[in-house]
């Protein structure tokens, strides 16, 4: 089982990044999957879940109505769209895929991880 994480890179507050996961190994459909982030020194933290279908999304109350979680079953993949970022956005994000088909904001609640991806906004 593999989680790839793509998309990072370097934007300039105020810009835009589309991170994707793609999973293989086996099918993730039935279940939710999610993205958190990290900086150096801090726990991991919940950014955004989506749930199997698609039909509910969660956010962090500090990235709501700026990003956007979606997914692709057919392709097997989640995505974040991240708009209007801010220097405080930095950091290491990370795909999950949640146990069961609703997302949760604990990481207890998902059982494989990608690698990470790194995003740095500047100010």
């Amino acid at each position: 089982v593999q989680l790839q994480a793509s998309g990072g890179g370097l934007v300039q507050a105020g810009g835009s990044l589309r991170l994707s996961c793609a999973a293989s190994g086996r099918t993730f459909s039935s279940y939710a999957m999610g993205w958190f982030r990290q900086t150096p020194g801090k726990e991991r933290e919940f950014v955004a879940g989506i749930s199997r279908s698609a039909v509910s999304t969660h956010y962090a109350e500090s990235v709501k109505g700026r990003f956007t979680i979606s997914r692709d079953n057919a392709k097997n993949t989640v995505y974040l769209q991240m708009n209007s970022l801010k220097p405080e956005d930095t950091a290491v994000y990370y795909c999950a895929v949640g146990r069961s088909a609703v997302p949760t904001t604990d990481e207890s609640g998902y059982n494989y991880w990608g690698q990470g991806t790194l995003v740095t906004v500047s100010s």
